[in-house]
């Protein structure tokens, strides 16, 4: 049966150390492996694990800038968000989209110091095209020594009933991302490892392209390099809002683990949601010693093994499995790896329109370094909550804000139920719960407290 999604690997050109990773997997498939991490095999990190964020600041460094590359996840639609195109083109402050802001980061970062920071995009099949031709405005992102993009690989999808591959009329439906967990290959089958490595770069920087939190800080690869740490993740306290995604957690041995939803047994998930027994998450801002993970895939031959995640869907009506891997779980696969518990402030990212809004809104600004800061003086975003059937596409979204947001600074939570468009001069304060049951339109009023405009 393999040799089915061998053979249909090769003929697409994939290169043969991702299929050999393919096969691993397929085979933990095949012997019935459900991808799955009990209670029994682990339990939270224990504080030798951890480091603070505040306790390593003093170690920052700015020669080490010549040693990272900054490489963005850029492989997503925004389909969520009702996009069809690259989601980092989705604008974020004023004319300025995602890729605007990294690129102009690290542009900045590069004129300010002398050091040729090297900034790197994932992309996937879908948004190569467009993030190539977008960021040929920054003329100055051509002249660096290694390519600006490489690609993310793709798995056969594999049908439930028989494990044979899935076939379609519509070859793309055929095949799936086999989830961030690929970089690793993609940057070793591509070549891209050892030129990174052969040009000087020790350390890369690894985050979500909508992570607008996700920025360069010294301190943390100098901190590794003065403690000869190989893999560091940055993590946050989990709160309400974050018990449903993934959580840090160590083996028996003492091995830092990550452990995704789709990893927890069914009857396991209320202590999975205990936000007071496990009590932090991976932002996704991964900082990689690049030897390491070299020595790693020559160890391997060429492949990786990270936890398996079998991601169960249907396309077309016909049930398939789809074989993915987390880009964290490699915080298990690295001897000495270490959680860096960092402020909310590294993990900003915009999952949701609701997200969108409160970076859209005076609440943020734009400093100097391109980077997206609370304003002075606010020390948290307020909570946003949108009316889906009204807010949950962008094209609605930027219909019913076109005359801007709301002014927020005051706000600390907003809720809005049915269709409500806002012009200039508005503004919440306060808890703000806004309800109507017919359009209408807002524009130059103070608003406070729950208010109903139907009554």
């Amino acid at each position: 049966m393999l040799s089915l999604f061998v053979k249909q690997m090769r003929a697409e050109g994939i290169p043969e150390s991702v299929i050999d990773t393919f096969a691993a997997y397929y085979r933990q498939l095949a012997k019935g492996a459900k991808g799955l991490v009990p209670r029994s095999e682990i339990k939270p990190p224990s504080a030798a694990n951890l480091v603070d964020y505040p306790a390593i600041v003093k170690h920052r460094k700015q020669s080490i800038l010549k040693s990272i590359a900054v490489i963005k996840l850029n492989g997503g639609l925004g389909t969520s968000m009702g996009l069809s195109a690259a989601k980092s083109l989705l604008p974020v402050k004023g004319n300025m989209n995602f890729l605007d802001i990294i690129t102009r980061q690290v542009l900045a970062q590069r004129a300010g110091t002398g050091y040729e920071v090297l900034l790197m995009f994932m992309n996937s099949y879908n948004t190569e095209a467009d993030t190539l031709h977008y960021l040929t405005k920054y003329p100055d992102l051509s002249k660096q020594t290694l390519p600006i993009s490489f690609l993310q690989n793709k798995f056969p999808r594999i049908r439930q009933d028989n494990l044979k591959p899935y076939e379609n009329e519509d070859p793309l439906k055929m095949w799936n991302p086999p989830g961030h967990g690929d970089i690793y290959a993609a940057l070793s089958a591509s070549g891209l490892l050892d030129r990174l490595i052969d040009h000087g770069y020790r350390y890369a920087f690894v985050s979500n392209a909508d992570n607008l939190g996700a920025t360069i800080d010294t301190c943390i690869p100098a901190y590794m390099e003065e403690n000869d740490v190989h893999f560091l993740m940055e993590v946050c306290h989990r709160t309400e809002l974050d018990k449903k995604g993934g959580h840090l957690s160590e083996d028996k041995h003492g091995q830092l683990l990550l452990r995704e939803v789709a990893q927890c047994p069914p009857d396991e998930l209320a202590e999975f949601q205990d936000i007071n027994y496990y009590q932090y998450f991976n932002t996704n801002n991964l900082w990689i010693d690049l030897k390491a993970l070299q020595w790693n895939l020559i160890a391997g031959d060429g492949v990786m093994l990270l936890p398996l995640i079998i991601n169960p869907k249907a396309v077309d009506g016909t049930p398939v499995y789809q074989l993915e891997t987390a880009m964290g779980a490699a915080i298990g696969v690295f001897h000495g790896s270490r959680a860096l518990v960092v402020p909310r402030s590294r993990f900003a990212p915009v999952k949701k329109n609701n997200d969108l809004v409160a970076i859209w809104s005076d609440v943020y600004e734009l400093n100097d370094q391109y980077q997206v800061v609370l304003r002075r003086g606010i020390e948290k975003a307020p909570s946003i909550e949108l009316d889906d059937r009204y807010y949950g596409k962008i094209e609605q979204l930027l219909e019913r804000f076109r005359d801007g947001v709301p002014s927020l600074t005051g706000c600390s939570s907003l809720k809005i139920t049915g269709d409500i468009s806002f012009g200039e001069d508005v503004i919440c304060e306060g808890k703000v719960s806004l309800s109507t049951e017919r359009p209408i339109h807002l524009k130059s009023r103070l608003l406070t407290g729950d208010i109903v405009f139907n009554a």
